[in-house]
């Protein structure tokens, strides 16, 4: 099924929907390597705003152009010390990483619908922590993922020091960041970093096959299952389990549980007349 191009007003990302309710958002920088810049920040942002405006929407999916999906902070910019990297004192530095680097878990991770980051190539930094705000992580055989900001000086600034522990566990995470060595798509899936890797030239094809397959599901209650399995991973079992019941009465409450219950009986009583 052919996507439509949104035509943002934006050359940096390119955001196109389908009819299955699953989006596409590409970095589309690859002259620089997709790096998050402030323009390209401010670019999600106008994306993020353009799905969350649509009811029909259901999965995203988050990719990039060229052979890298992100070398995340723009190296010329650290060095010019623009945008997220100016700063003449400590505390105006400070503000710039949390007004501007900061809006990136804002824009990726805060999002309600399900997401699944299809890394094509190196995601480095910022790029490593954007695909880890994913729900779920595909990869080709040529991503390969990097905590490097030790490499320029930096700490993970965007929120990587919270979100790769809870992806591959606290020494493998320390190891990471400290060493900023690559860890390419086998060690990668083998630390459970990503779900499954896939040949290049079909990654974005099994990227849309699951998310499809997601968004054929009932669409508010996948919101809720989402954020409840992400509290559960933060919270202890009765808390989860408080906050199940919650969860729990509004699904019941709500159509399209009736409607889902409704079709599987149906489709059973077909199936034991056949």
């Amino acid at each position: 099924m052919s996507l439509v191009n949104l035509g943002l007003p934006v050359e940096r990302v390119r955001l196109t929907f389908d009819a299955d309710g699953v989006a596409v958002l590409t970095l589309n920088e690859p002259s620089q390597r997709n790096a998050m810049s402030d323009a390209m920040i401010e670019a999600l942002a106008v994306a993020r705003a353009a799905i969350d405006a649509r009811d029909d929407v259901r999965v995203l999916v988050l990719t990039g152009a060229g052979a890298c999906f992100s070398a995340g902070g723009n190296v010329e910019d650290m060095l010019e010390r623009r945008g997220m990297f100016s700063g003449d004192t400590a505390f105006e530095a400070g503000d710039r990483t949390r007004q501007i680097m900061q809006r990136i878990p804002q824009l990726l991770y805060d999002i309600a619908i399900p997401t699944i980051a299809a890394v094509n190539g190196p995601a480095v930094g910022g790029g490593c922590d954007a695909a880890l705000m994913c729900d779920i992580r595909l990869a080709s055989p040529q991503a390969a993922f990097s905590e490097a900001f030790l490499r320029v000086g930096l700490i993970p600034g965007d929120g990587g020091a919270w979100f790769l522990p809870r992806a591959v566990g606290l020494s493998r995470a320390m190891e990471m960041a400290l060493t900023c060595e690559r860890v390419g798509a086998d060690e990668a899936l083998r630390i459970g970093l990503v779900s499954r890797v896939v040949p290049a030239d079909v990654l974005l094809t099994e990227a849309l096959g699951l998310a499809r397959r997601i968004a054929a599901k009932p669409p508010y209650t996948a919101r809720l299952t989402k954020r409840l399995i992400r509290y559960g991973a933060q919270a202890g079992l009765a808390d989860t389990l408080e906050m199940s019941a919650n969860m729990q009465a509004q699904a019941l409450m709500s159509a399209e549980h009736r409607e889902a219950v409704r079709a599987l009986h149906e489709a059973l009583q077909t199936r034991n007349t056949l």
